[in-house]
Parts: structure tokens; sequence; C-alpha cells
């Protein structure tokens, strides 16, 4: 009998930049990059719209996601925690 496989779950961790919507708050993930020729390390982020079951999320906070199901057309994340 194969043993269970352990399932990765996917984490980011960004800052949250709207809660405009009801159940959904935009976070920022920044990254940090380098240029393969020069060396030369630059930002770059992405915006997701995580579901906030409570919307509990104010703006500015930090807060980690979680990938999960597909929720609408553009929520495929999902708060897990707050950080700050």
């Amino acid at each position: 009998m194969p043993s269970a496989a352990k399932k990765i779950i996917r984490k980011l961790t960004g800052t949250v930049v709207s809660v405009a919507m009801n159940k959904t708050a935009i976070v920022r993930v920044d990254r940090q990059l380098t240029n393969k020729k020069y060396g030369k390390k630059y930002k770059v982020s992405k915006r997701y719209k995580c579901h906030d079951e409570h919307n509990e999320c104010k703006l500015g906070e930090v807060a980690e996601l979680m990938a999960c199901r597909p929720i609408s057309k553009d929520k495929r994340w999902r708060i897990a925690s707050k950080i700050k």
C-alpha cells in the first residue's frame, strides 16, 4: 500500500491595498529579482484578489495568502492569517 503523498500548499505574504469589495481583499505581493546579465536587483509586484469571509482585513495590514479552489472568475486565493 503506497503511503499518502504530502500535499504542497502554496502560500504568499503581502500587503492589503484595497478592501472596497464585499468578502474580497486585494493583496499586493512584492518580490525581488536579479537581472541575469548585470546582476542588478529590482522589485516586482503582483496584486491578488483574495477571499476574506468575514471582512476582517484592514488597509495596510500584512496578510498571508493560501491557494484554494476557484471561488469566482478572479479569486483563487484566500486569507490564511493576518500577520500585522
